[in-house]
């Protein structure tokens, strides 16, 4: 495992661990999703979580990829579907089960490297990612994706964009501040990403979000969460949001062979 990636599961680690009590069960409190962000910046992941109840049947099989604490695993055990949750950080996975166990569910966690998945080819109906792609070499993960999925599966993932220069300068401090590794601004995806992403599915769809996020946390407090939510929809139905986006979903299905 190299360096970064030690550093993002150490770093994981620890946060699942100060989240779980001294008993190693995780608080009943807390949103998951959608519900877990601020306002302004729900409208991506309330597409993501839509798309996932109109796409996914109770009948599929569906791999989550960098799961980390269960923060949208939600959404797909509220499908009915049988999911896979992972992440290289067995304390995150750990907090997850408990997360959703203590919403009234099971789900089942395995640990792994999305770079090298431990499944044999062709066992997922749906891969499902939140966030996760920029933990990975984009070759090595997107090559996985397409093993592991079965003909005529999906590829469902909402994640984050990186063109905008504001986003970029943000996510570069955060490196500087030890919060990032500098692989995952390396591989953080672009529109050159989900072309390639995409290749070798069919009926691809890509949406994007957020082109003025960055201002919301101040209209937020001139207006208010809610307005400052409307006003960013507003700018992206606008505006050419696609290459200034914060944020993108993509739904892709494979070609049938």
């Amino acid at each position: 495992m190299d360096k970064d990636k030690l550093i993002e599961l150490h770093r994981y680690d620890a946060r699942a661990r100060s989240q779980l009590s001294a008993s190693g069960t995780a608080p009943t409190n807390g949103e998951f999703g959608s519900n877990a962000m601020p306002p302004y910046l729900r409208t991506p992941y309330i597409f993501y979580e839509k798309c996932m109840r109109e796409l996914i049947g109770s009948q599929d099989q569906v791999l989550e990829l960098g799961a980390g604490s269960g923060l949208h695993t939600w959404a797909l055990v509220q499908t009915g579907a049988q999911v896979t949750a992972t992440d290289i950080s067995p304390a995150s996975l750990n907090l997850l089960a408990q997360r959703i166990v203590n919403a009234g569910a099971s789900v089942k966690t395995q640990v792994a490297d999305m770079e090298s998945l431990p499944f044999a080819d062709a066992s997922f109906d749906v891969v499902a990612s939140a966030g996760s792609l920029s933990y990975g070499d984009p070759t090595l993960v997107d090559a996985e994706i397409r093993r592991v999925l079965r003909p005529r599966g999906m590829l469902v993932c909402v994640d984050s964009l990186n063109h905008n220069p504001i986003y970029r300068l943000n996510r570069w401090l955060h490196y500087l501040r030890g919060d990032r590794t500098k692989s995952t601004l390396q591989h953080m995806p672009d529109l050159a990403r989900i072309e390639a992403l995409c290749n070798g599915f069919t009926n691809v769809n890509v949406h994007y979000f957020g082109a003025l996020s960055f201002a919301m946390p101040a209209v937020a407090r001139l207006c208010g969460p809610e307005r400052a939510q409307t006003v960013s929809d507003f700018f992206d139905r606008l505006i050419r949001v696609k290459r200034s986006a914060f944020k993108f979903v993509l739904v892709a299905k494979v070609k049938q062979i």
